[in-house]
């Protein structure tokens, strides 16, 4: 090869490093017809986060029964993961668009 056209590949590859590109970023839209699959994922959120509530009440209703018997401890973790799960049900929206 020249050296002519060895410069020229180097100025060539030393623009394209330094030149910024500006991709579109276009916000997400929903295709028309599909209102109903929005609709569906709001109950299906309000079932899950009853479901949630039910457990804690079931959680907080073993550990005082089990209380008397030193075993209410034991139903610590049983809440824990009920709010982990109302978080996770609650942030999923956030979550998706962050990791997009």
């Amino acid at each position: 090869m020249s050296p002519e056209l060895i410069t020229a590949a180097a100025l060539i590859g030393e623009f394209a490093a330094n030149t910024p590109v500006a991709l579109p970023d276009s916000p997400p839209v929903q295709p028309p017809g599909t209102e109903g699959i929005t609709t569906l994922l709001g109950w299906l959120k309000w079932v899950a986060l009853a479901v949630c509530i039910a457990g804690l009440v079931a959680a907080g209703a073993m550990m005082a029964v089990n209380s008397r018997r030193g075993e209410g401890g034991e139903h610590a973790g049983k809440i824990a993961m009920a709010l982990g799960g109302v978080i996770i049900i609650s942030a999923a929206t956030s979550l998706i668009g962050f990791l997009i």
